[in-house]
């Protein structure tokens, strides 16, 4: 039953990580569209450069809850790398008793007073051209905190789940990404070397 809910939740988690990730791409082409009118056409949107950080808040805000069922959040790994997975699934439960589980509240609930009045004065840009409708990005702030809460309950059944010994923990292994990148550099630069040397060879064999 736990680990049915368990990857429910995933799957959840895994719909805002393809949102952000939308949004991530969108925001790319939002930047590169500004720099071309900019540098080449010496003109721009002011609504258009407003919607960067438009998306840059949805990938911010959404991303929050992706990242903790990647368990991607910076943590202090001096203790917490030594311990057997079944105390590290302990203090992932207890930090998110007492940690995510308070803050997200606290910080969701105080959000919505703002959205709410944004979306009573009908606020918008200051700037002439700018967007309108700006209690779109300030509601996203009290539904990110809400989509944390609900990431957080699944993120407590993973490591419940991890504590009964009915899987492991699959922890983000942020050096062994850094690892692979090197890796991947390295056999980058030694096949660049072998086509630079083959080439030579073919250079002094035409001579």
């Amino acid at each position: 039953m736990l680990l049915k809910l368990e990857r429910g939740f995933d799957k959840f988690a895994d719909i805002i990580g393809l949102v952000t990730a939308i949004a991530m791409v969108l925001m790319i082409l939002n930047v590169f569209y500004d720099v071309v009118m900019r540098y080449f056409f010496k003109s721009g949107s002011i609504a258009m450069q407003e919607m960067e950080w438009h998306l840059f808040s949805i990938i911010i805000l959404l991303g929050v809850a992706y990242t903790l069922k990647e368990d991607g959040h910076v943590r202090v790994d001096l203790i917490y790398d030594r311990l057997v997975p079944k105390k590290k699934a302990m203090i992932n439960m207890v930090g998110a008793i007492i940690f995510i589980l308070p803050i997200a509240f606290l910080v969701g609930l105080s959000s919505i007073d703002n959205a709410v009045e944004a979306f009573a004065s009908m606020e918008q840009s200051g700037d002439p051209g700018g967007l309108t409708n700006r209690w779109i990005v300030k509601a996203l702030i009290p539904l990110s905190f809400l989509l944390l809460i609900i990431s957080t309950v699944g993120f407590f059944i993973k490591n419940l789940n991890a504590y009964k010994g009915l899987h492991g923990i699959n922890e983000y292994n942020l050096k062994g990404e850094i690892e692979d990148l090197k890796c991947d550099l390295e056999e980058h630069k030694h096949h660049v070397v072998n086509i630079d040397g083959s080439d030579d060879e073919k250079k002094g064999d035409s001579k």
